[in-house]
């Protein structure tokens, strides 16, 4: 019986190598009743001595095959009972929470499931829980990644060990990650051992089906007969790399991120690939999974090309000086808000839903355009704070004799009282230079020689 022996050494291999499973674990096997779980079952009773372990069988029935479904839940019992293991059995209406929740089948099922395992595992004290995903299991979650789009977490695929439950305390181990589907059954079929077929994994219908009865059998006739064990091999190597550089990160952001925001002062000076994967942890930790585009967008943000941006689930990322932070706005306020606007540059100011363009004019140009609208670049630094007026706000524009408040100012230009509060003003090194319907600043308007800076509003 070489499968039997092929199987069961490549399983204790695999979780040894990976510090699986402890003398004296409660384990409750995932058993659904198809050849995957089955093929797990027998061999943790036959590797159960050896590894000083406790099992038990857990069966969560999903409610979307009606009667099928309760026969196999029935199927797994009797199986249960026949080796005399203690039998634990959960049931939910998958359908529905996928409705409610706005979720795929497959995603609402995990959903359910898992949490189902946690608490069966409070209930009972179970240490560990064990599914059943094989090599070809990987190998269809890699290829769905990288047709989806993913970086290198993605291509990680599904993780041998996992922390689930209370405070992690839960281990789901997957023991047949380095076994492939063929063996499985050939493996079974060695022991006699009959199995159930779930209907639904021949649904064209699901993308997932699709891959695993067309695209990976294509690749592997036409263009590589190894594939699966390819991207089995791409998923192991990325998961090293993700549990290195997990930990760099990790340590990295400890010194620079705290409640206040994260300092990216030094951003610019970082590796391009390290700016990325600071943002996607430090997203992370904010409970914001990002696509590509949302950390090329948070990592304009960080560089201070821009001084905020959207962010997925409503929240806003936000520059300020050399601090991103990343929140969930209130309801804005029409006043105290404060921008960095680089320049060149432009940001978004929705208290008054426009946005302010800071440009570089050449002298050449400068000379064509009203002075009383432009900086001298070489009196300012790379960027402006753009902030709402404050009571106590002094102001000279450009050709007055002296400084005012600007309440008064605002009074004499006649802005309306209940404007005056998000009324823009930049500011430089702590004195404004620009106001908006204003010359600039006396001490700062352009004279002639040199490039100048224009500030202009847009979207109004």
């Amino acid at each position: 019986m070489p499968y039997y022996y092929t199987v069961r050494e490549k399983v204790l291999r695999y979780i040894r190598e990976r510090e699986m499973l402890r003398a004296g674990d409660r384990v409750a096997v995932a058993v659904s009743g198809g050849a995957d779980s089955l093929a797990l079952l027998r061999v943790l009773i036959e590797l159960r001595n050896e590894l000083g372990i406790v099992l038990s069988v857990a069966h969560f029935n999903h409610g979307l095959r009606g009667m099928e479904s309760d026969a196999d839940q029935a199927f797994v019992a009797e199986l249960a009972r026949q080796f005399a293991l203690e039998f634990f059995a959960g049931v939910a209406d998958v359908r529905d929470h996928a409705l409610v929740n706005k979720l795929s089948l497959e995603a609402a099922g995990r959903e359910l499931r898992y949490g189902w395992f946690a608490r069966l595992a409070r209930a009972h004290r179970l240490d560990v829980v064990a599914t059943a995903h094989t090599l070809d299991d990987q190998a269809e979650t890699v290829l769905l990644k990288l047709l989806r789009g993913t970086g290198t977490k993605g291509l990680a695929g599904i993780w041998p060990v996992v922390l689930g439950g209370d405070g992690g305390a839960l281990r789901i181990v997957r023991p047949l990650l380095g076994v492939s589907r063929n063996a499985v059954e050939c493996y079974l079929e060695s022991l006699g051992q009959p199995w159930r077929e779930d209907t639904t994994n021949l649904d064209r219908r699901f993308l997932r089906n699709r891959v695993r009865h067309e695209l990976l059998p294509l690749l592997e006739r036409e263009y590589n007969p190894g594939i699966r064990e390819a991207l089995s091999d791409l998923a192991e190597l990325a998961r090293a790399e993700e549990e290195y550089w997990r930990e760099q990160v990790d340590r990295e952001l400890a010194r620079h991120a705290s409640t206040a925001g994260l300092n990216v002062g030094n951003f610019a000076q970082l590796p391009l690939a390290l700016q990325r994967r600071w943002l996607k942890r430090f997203a992370e930790g904010e409970q914001l999974g990002l696509d590509f585009r949302h950390i090329e967008e948070l990592r304009r943000c960080a560089l201070g090309e821009r001084t905020r941006t959207e962010l997925p689930g409503g929240k806003i990322a936000t520059r300020v000086r050399e601090k991103l932070t990343i929140c969930r706005p209130t309801a804005e306020s029409a006043s105290g808000y404060e921008y960095v606007l680089a320049i060149p540059g432009e940001v978004h100011v929705g208290a008054l839903g426009v946005g302010l363009r800071a440009h570089v004019v050449a002298e050449k140009f400068a000379r064509e355009l009203p002075r009383d609208e432009l900086l001298c670049a070489g009196l300012l630094g790379p960027e402006l704070v753009i902030r709402s007026w404050r009571p106590g706000d002094r102001f000279r524009p450009a050709h007055s004799r002296a400084e005012e408040k600007l309440k008064r100012l605002f009074a004499e230009k006649r802005v309306p009282a209940g404007e005056r509060a998000s009324w823009p003003v930049a500011v430089h090194n702590q004195q404004i230079v620009w106001v908006r319907g204003f010359p600039v600043a006396q001490d700062f308007h352009w004279r002639g020689a040199g490039d100048a800076v224009r500030i202009e509003i847009v979207g109004s």
